[in-house]
């Protein structure tokens, strides 16, 4: 399974991408376990951004890929697991580029 983060805007409008593939038995326990505690049914963020909520300019927006699903979250709404799965993401995807 191959798990994507790619979080564009901010000030500085600099796009990041963070990405693992999850390939032995133990690395796709441990991923899919991060990825099926988010509540991809539930995207507030995503389904209706500007539902009742003012436009935070200048804040980073994440969208996530993990296998078939995909998610797009602003900043204020990257909570909970959603926050796990990508704070997990980057470390893993920053600690692999300093060995490689």
């Amino acid at each position: 399974m191959k798990i994507t983060v790619q979080r564009s805007g901010g000030i500085a409008g600099i796009e990041r991408v963070w990405s693992v593939e999850a390939v032995t038995p133990d690395d796709r326990n441990q991923w899919l376990s991060l990825v099926e505690a988010c509540p991809w049914d539930e995207l507030p963020g995503a389904a209706a951004p500007d539902a009742g909520r003012s436009v935070q300019p200048d804040r980073f927006v994440y969208s996530i890929r993990a296998g078939e699903r995909r998610a797009t979250l602003p900043e204020r709404d990257l909570t909970g697991p959603w926050r796990t799965l990508v704070d997990s993401m980057r470390a893993a995807a920053e600690a692999e580029s300093r060995r490689g």
